[in-house]
């Protein structure tokens, strides 16, 4: 084994400030460190080439001068990180002549499989004085969430963010990394740095590292063309025994208590639940149950959601299992462990932090009613230490040996257990006649146990396996929660939900997916209730109908009728409003008229109407064209518009005709008003117009009418209006 070691420098600067040791094989099919490890793990060797490869990385830098203020990366491989002896690197560094500064690299794999290892394995590093950094931040959104549990001095930034089109999860992943950068002084290092414009980005996203093959590929040594610097850390301390407190134990001393019954927690739980399934996939979710009994079915249904949408949830408490749930990681608690007298709830993001932490006062009566005190905390140091401390109870996976899968990868278990005192046989109906009756049914049906934990399919028949496209053996014992999606409508949902807590039918249409590749479908599910001898809803039978056909019709109808209505609005506009100056037309107008003289009636004012009529339009249209009339009608209604006040009504009646109304006017000087605004128009019309590359003199002729005394309705205001500019023929 050796190492070839990578630069990572300044960006600024371009001074290399470290190299990260990248481990090599022999020659041969096992150089490559994939092929290696899986070898390795194949093999069962994997936790001693891990510690091969250090002891290599540390002795080659050690021969070729990679020594303090240069840095040194190294890999410790997630499996086994427990168990990474470390001592022989340490005697290493520090018989090395001006000594090795060190910073060791976990990756994400490591952050869901080994969550309590991960921990405290970077309490043991930084114990030795060594620094921690986080490769691959961005890969999976679960990097952002146990940022605030590691404290890495280092985020290291996964080369898709530099050399990929920016998007809003780019966004989503910076404001995370920047945020915690900010507030704790991490070191933000980008990779993949390959050419000047993954440079321009690595800067863009906030990195002051760089590392890739613009600044060299792995080399036996340092690189000779760059100058060499030093890299600055952020000093952090290894808080020794952090891991042996309750997460009660963290609150601050000052902190004032309140005392509740176990009603209330539960229903502040279920609140801080709900904030983690707003917060989603970069979210993690920490909980304490005292006894196993307490993760009750309804509990269940709940931490099945939880473990679709956060990135990280787990369970403690006295007796419960290593997965409570697929995908929720639990631990049983020791007999003396403080945490089993406790209740509670964690939930860490990278923008928040929130925790129930509440301690049992031992008392007695009813189990709703029994109480604790209790603090609802947001301070976000207390609420990482909380979390930190029932991270570290989490009982690790069983090692992958061989060709096994570790236990997060596997498929959930098919439950074929019943109740004590009951038999699997007693929930499923086994008569041969029924049998191949529900076979032959082109329906799904489905039979779900609530006796049962998290409610898992008991009986599935073959239209139920086409339509969900796994065979039985792989939906027997699982929820039915599996064939909904993001995009499934959670009303629907909580509609279901509710009608089998109250024991009732329900018939949904909602949106599931199908096999492997989650092939979107709609589901017309009808649920009804099963009841044994006493009148107890135990099983619900359910009979689904694959309706993608009718329900996309019905989709089509509904956008084919949005767009014919949205076209029948578009007619009705174009026929109030003139299209080619943007006015009212005289159908639009005359409402507004008609409510104008109907607020002057009730405030005992006027109003005064003028008609307005472009005296040569048609000279204009036969010498320079349609065109030049056009602009010639738009040119006249931008005039008009600037002559009038705000507030004022302005309209065309058609071909050369125009139609203003002012309204608000005081009686006795309303005709006056109505004149003097006759001759302005008239004169701002007979100015010269820029038509087809000539200036063009036309006028206009204007008449004007005044309510009260000119006309009871719009049409005699208009009559009377084009008399009036009739018999002032002498301004035409």
């Amino acid at each position: 084994m050796h190492s070839v070691f990578q630069p990572i420098v300044e960006l600024d600067t371009g001074r290399v400030v470290a190299y990260e040791a990248l481990a090599r094989g022999p020659r041969g099919p096992l150089e490559r460190p994939d092929q290696l490890f899986a070898a390795a793990r194949e093999a069962g060797r994997l936790a001693q080439l891990d510690q091969v490869c250090r002891a290599a990385a540390f002795r080659g830098a050690v021969d070729n001068g990679l020594l303090a203020p240069l840095t040194l990366f190294v890999n410790v491989e997630p499996e086994v990180l427990d168990t990474a002896p470390l001592d022989e690197l340490l005697t290493i560094a520090e018989e090395a002549t001006g000594g090795l500064r060190v910073v060791m690299e976990v990756t994400e794999r490591a952050l869901a499989a080994r969550p309590s290892e991960l921990l405290r394995t970077v309490e043991r590093v930084r114990r030795l004085g060594w620094g921690i950094a986080v490769d691959d931040v961005g890969a999976d959104p679960m990097s952002l969430s146990f940022m605030p549990l590691l404290r890495p001095d280092v985020v290291k930034l996964d080369l898709r963010l530099v050399q990929e089109r920016p998007g809003a999860e780019v966004a989503q992943i910076m404001n995370a990394v920047n945020a915690y950068a900010e507030s704790s002084g991490a070191v933000v290092l980008a990779e993949g740095i390959e050419d000047d414009a993954h440079l321009a980005m690595a800067h863009a996203l906030g990195a002051t590292l760089g590392q890739g093959w613009l600044f060299g590929r792995p080399g036996p040594g340092a690189a000779p063309d760059l100058e060499p610097g030093e890299l600055h850390l952020p000093r952090r301390d290894a808080v020794d025994g952090e891991h042996d407190l309750s997460p009660f134990a963290w609150l601050d001393p000052g902190v004032a208590l309140r005392r509740a019954p176990k009603s209330l927690l539960i229903e502040l739980s279920k609140q801080l639940e709900r904030e983690a399934m707003r917060l989603g996939e970069t979210c993690v979710v920490a909980a304490t149950f005292q006894e196993a009994r307490h993760f009750t079915p309804a509990t269940a249904l709940r931490y099945r959601d939880l473990v679709e949408r956060a990135a990280f949830v787990c369970a403690l408490g006295e007796g419960l299992p290593v997965e409570p749930l697929p995908g929720v990681r639990g631990s049983t608690l020791a007999a003396g462990d403080a945490v089993r007298g406790e209740w509670d709830v964690v939930v860490v993001s990278p923008h928040f932090s929130a925790a129930l932490l509440a301690r049992d006062l031992g008392s007695e009566g009813p189990d709703l009613d029994r109480a604790f005190e209790y603090a609802l905390t947001y301070d976000r140091e207390t609420v990482v230490r909380a979390a930190h401390a029932l991270l570290t109870r989490v009982t690790p996976l069983p090692p992958r040996t061989g060709g096994e899968r570790p236990a997060a990868e596997r498929p959930a278990p098919v439950r074929r257990t019943a109740l004590p005192g009951t038999r699997l046989a007693d929930a499923v109906p086994r008569h041969a006649l029924l049998d191949r009756a529900l076979a032959a049914t082109p329906s799904g049906v489905s039979i779900v146990d609530l006796r049962l934990p998290d409610q898992p399919l008991v009986y599935v028949n073959a239209a139920f396996e086409k339509l969900s496209g796994l065979s039985r053996e792989e939906v027997l014992g699982r929820n039915c929660r599996f064939l909904q999606g993001t995009d499934t409508d959670r009303a629907a949902v909580a509609r279901i939900r509710a009608a089998i807590e109250a024991g009732t039918e329900c018939r949904e249409t909602l949106l599931n997916h199908r096999g492997p590749d989650r092939t979107p479908w709609w589901n017309e599910v009808h649920l009804a209730p099963i009841t044994d001898a006493d009148g107890t809803v135990v099983q619900y039978v359910g009979v689904q109908v694959d309706v993608t056909a009718r329900v996309e019709a019905e989709r089509a109808l509904v956008q084919e009728r949005d767009r014919t209505r949205g076209y029948l609005a578009r007619i009705k506009e174009l026929e109030r409003t003139d299209p080619l100056t943007g006015l009212p037309t005289l159908r639009r107008l005359e409402e507004q008229v008609e409510a104008a003289m109907w607020t002057a009636r009730a405030r005992g004012d006027a109003l005064a109407l003028l008609v307005v009529e472009v005296d040569g339009l048609r000279a204009v249209v036969e010498r320079l064209g349609h065109s030049a009339g056009e602009d010639l009608l738009v040119e006249t209604a931008r005039r008009l518009r600037s002559r009038l006040r705000r507030t004022d009504l302005l309209g065309r009646l058609g071909g050369e005709e125009f139609v203003a109304v002012l309204a608000g006017l005081d009686g006795p000087s309303a005709r006056a008003e109505a004149f003097r605004l006759r001759q302005e128009l008239a004169d701002a019309l007979s100015l010269p117009v820029l038509l087809g590359g000539e200036h063009v003199v036309v006028r206009a002729g204007v008449g004007a009418a005044v309510y009260p005394g000119g006309g009871e309705d719009v049409g005699t205001l208009l009559r009377a209006a084009k008399a009036e500019m009739l018999e002032r023929g002498a301004t035409r």
